[in-house]
């Protein structure tokens, strides 16, 4: 670049910074102009799909403009984050975060991004627990129970996942490491093939996902031992929580709207605020709670940090357990 143009550019680029903030937040004000993609890397029909088109119709009605789901499955959700941390940073391509995120980081060796540099938080949406839960079969009907039947049936215990890596997997990794337990990992591909195998007796434990496991449970086809969250969950009130026996034990899968890394703080302070709306709505409230979970209001940068926790905690899990992408 000529030495003249280069100093046009940087005489530019120094005015636009200098906008004064009132034109920013009118341009913002004005957002959006048009209908706004939220990528979500899943296909469609399952809970994180149900979840994101659940608010983008809120969002939809709020902001005046169509935000159209966009399902980029593939990868572990990796595809759909490299097409946001490439698309401009306008506010019209948005992604749908969730737990996978977080574990890709370190999961992954070689990604062409970096989660936490390259994505902006927005807003947090939801957490669901998941469930430990084990074929009627296993002679345990309580969590401490349970420790002393693997440790007295060390690597006789088979534990079913949805693949590896994903937080099925994971929150039984976590709890091997804090309990010094040894069971067996068997990873299937997806949820659904795992839980006919736990049915069927194949494999012995699992901790699944509440909206795939809660009518199994319910009709005593499957016999739940604990939830994962902090605490009990409403929907299974009378199930304890691992981390009254396990102290320090926590998971659950969260969900929620990050922009490309640059998008102005005023459109994101702008799609935080209606999101907080939504999860303020009583009847979206009871539709997200139909899922199992609870709502997770929060500024941008509370979501961020949350991010940031998840991805310390379970890289820690990964390398402690050698896990290795597939």
């Amino acid at each position: 670049m000529k030495l003249h143009r280069r100093r046009q550019f940087l005489h530019l680029t120094a005015g636009v910074a200098a906008l004064p903030a009132a034109s920013r937040i009118a341009w913002a004000q004005a957002y959006p102009s048009r209908p706004v993609r939220w990528i979500v890397g899943f296909a469609p029909g399952g809970g994180n799909d149900i979840v994101a088109r659940l608010m983008g119709q809120w969002l939809s009605e709020r902001l005046g403009q169509p935000v159209v789901i966009e399902n980029r499955p593939g990868a572990a959700t990796n595809i759909a984050t490299e097409t946001v941390v490439r698309a401009p940073p306008d506010g019209y391509t948005l992604l749908f975060v969730a737990t996978s995120s977080a574990i890709n980081a370190t999961l992954y060796e070689r990604l062409n991004f970096n989660f936490i540099h390259d994505v902006a938080p927005v807003a947090g949406i939801m957490r669901i627990p998941n469930v430990m839960v084990v074929n009627p079969s296993v002679p345990a009907k309580t969590v401490p129970e349970f420790i002393g039947y693997a440790k007295s049936n060390s690597g006789k215990i088979n534990m079913a996942s949805a693949g590896v890596g994903t937080s099925i997997h994971l929150s039984g990794e976590l709890f091997k490491l804090m309990t010094g337990i040894d069971m067996v990992h068997v990873p299937y591909k997806g949820s659904g093939p795992a839980l006919t195998d736990l049915l069927g007796g194949q494999v012995q434990v699992m901790f699944g996902t509440m909206p795939s496991l809660i009518e199994y449970i319910r009709a005593g086809r499957l016999r739940a031992l604990a939830v994962t969250t902090a605490t009990r969950s409403e929907e299974l009130p009378d199930i304890p929580s691992v981390g009254e026996f396990v102290p320090g034990y926590e998971v659950s899968t969260w969900y929620g709207m990050s922009a490309p890394m640059g998008t102005p703080a005023e459109v994101i302070d702008k799609l935080n605020k209606e999101i907080n709306a939504g999860l303020a709505d009583p009847k979206l409230i009871a539709r997200l709670a139909d899922l199992g979970g609870k709502v997770l209001p929060g500024s941008p940068a509370d979501f961020g940090k949350l991010i940031a926790d998840e991805t310390e905690k379970w890289g820690k899990v990964i390398r402690a357990a050698n896990i290795k992408a597939e």
